[in-house]
């Protein structure tokens, strides 16, 4: 794994580690400033791909979510 030292990933690493969790996903969504967007985090550099893959067609869903129910 490549060592990612940005708070958000931090965050997400504590909660993986907490939980017992190989990979984790979290969606965060500013509504007043209109961004959405996916801290990732995995064991392996494999399972960081993984969950980066797994973020972005997140928000991919998330915006298209948000968007029909404006």
């Amino acid at each position: 794994m490549a060592w990612n030292p940005t708070p958000k990933v931090a965050a997400a690493r504590d909660f993986g580690n907490k939980f017992r969790k190989d990979k984790v996903v979290i969606i965060s969504i500013d509504y007043a400033a209109g961004t959405l967007e996916a801290t990732t985090f995995g064991k392996t550099r494999a399972m960081c791909a993984e969950a980066e893959k797994l973020g972005n067609v997140l928000c991919d869903a998330a915006y298209k979510f948000m968007e029909e129910n404006e």
